[in-house]
């Protein structure tokens, strides 16, 4: 069941339900609140990722109509973010609608991103959760997959939330965490163009590069014979054009095989120098931060915890370069069955493992 926490909004009758049902919600607030202090004690996560999994065997087992369990699902979520937020915890991440959900039949599709168009309205309306704590939201993916309507509402939402900063809700819709990598490769490559121009290739020639010129204690004489050493070596090279605005495998190609290259000539040379030895671990293209910060998640911090419903232990392709290092909890419970005992299941998981991985990272 949906543990729901509802707020004092409207009028209760002063006699009857209305007063008991007063009653019970100061109660429950109250105790909620008692809870969250008592957890409080110890180590909350900073950053909280969601696999919402089991809305449709949700309405299967209740036997609701085809799309009634991502309704029950959002109602779910609204209730989970208020618990985090009220506990402390600054960042959710949550996986709204992955780059593989749009295999699904387009009248599913279709219900789904209207279902999504009416909840990005919604938290625009000054009762909501986004305004009653603060909340900045942040859609992650690649956005251009979405219909206009669709991507129009999510940019009108980031726009108008850009300024709260007590919280942040990030929602992953039409993505994929290998489509994340592709992106954050791609834009390091072109942001490093101008900056290293080994990696454009123009007619067999590497350009900017001449003879004689040194790079790292290395003089190259003759590039063209260099380049053209033999026709396996060079082979790699040729059918990547660099870089710039090609896939990203391009950019492996040129790694490898331009490593190849020198060393391949210089041992035929005889010719191994410290220069050879060094180039590329020395002045790398590309170095981790300039990927990291090209990735759709580079605006918080890594996740803490992942917590996917329905008792699946995947990740599904969602934040594999994020949770390297980040606790794993899967409930047997459907999402829309999620609750405030799962959350505080979550936690409590959370902070018994929590000594032993922050030593772990401290030894990194």
């Amino acid at each position: 069941m949906v543990t729901s926490v509802p707020n004092k909004v409207g009028n209760y009758s002063s006699t009857g339900n209305g007063v008991h049902k007063l009653f019970f919600d100061d109660i429950t607030n109250f105790l909620r609140r008692f809870l969250f202090r008592v957890l409080s004690v110890g180590p909350i996560p900073t950053h909280l990722a969601f696999i919402m999994d089991g809305n449709r065997r949700y309405a299967k087992k209740q036997n609701l109509k085809e799309g009634e369990g991502h309704k029950a699902g959002y109602l779910a979520l609204m209730s989970l973010l208020r618990y985090c937020y009220e506990l402390g915890i600054k960042y959710v991440t949550i996986y709204a609608f992955s780059i593989e959900n749009f295999k699904r039949r387009p009248d599913e599709v279709q219900s789904l991103m209207d279902l999504m168009l009416e909840k990005m309205e919604a938290l625009l309306m000054e009762e909501s959760i986004v305004n009653q704590y603060g909340i900045r939201v942040c859609f992650i993916g690649n956005l251009r997959l979405l219909s206009e309507p669709v991507r129009a509402a999510a940019e009108k939402v980031m726009k108008v939330t850009s300024n709260n900063s007590k919280a942040m809700l990030l929602v992953c819709v039409a993505y994929t965490a290998s489509n994340e990598i592709v992106h954050a490769v791609e834009g390091s490559c072109k942001e490093k163009e101008e900056e290293f121009p080994l990696c454009n290739l123009n007619n067999n020639v590497m350009d900017d590069v001449k003879e004689g010129e040194k790079i790292n204690g290395m003089v190259v004489h003759d590039i063209q014979d260099f380049y053209e050493d033999t026709s396996a070596e060079s082979q790699g090279l040729k059918q990547g054009k660099g870089c710039n605005g090609t896939p990203y495998h391009a950019c492996e190609s040129f790694e490898s095989n331009w490593d190849q290259v020198l060393t391949s000539k210089a041992s035929k040379s005889g010719e191994v120098s410290e220069g050879f030895r060094n180039l590329r671990q020395e002045d790398p293209v590309i170095k981790l931060v300039d990927i990291e910060k090209h990735m759709y998640m580079a605006v918080a911090p890594d996740p803490d915890m992942l917590i996917r419903s329905s008792g699946e232990s995947r990740l599904s392709n969602f934040l594999l370069w994020q949770t390297s290092n980040c606790q794993l909890y899967s409930p047997a419970a459907l999402w829309p069955e999620i609750g405030l005992s799962q959350l505080v299941w979550a936690i409590l998981k959370f902070q018994q493992s929590h000594s032993y991985l922050e030593k772990k990272m401290n030894q990194l």
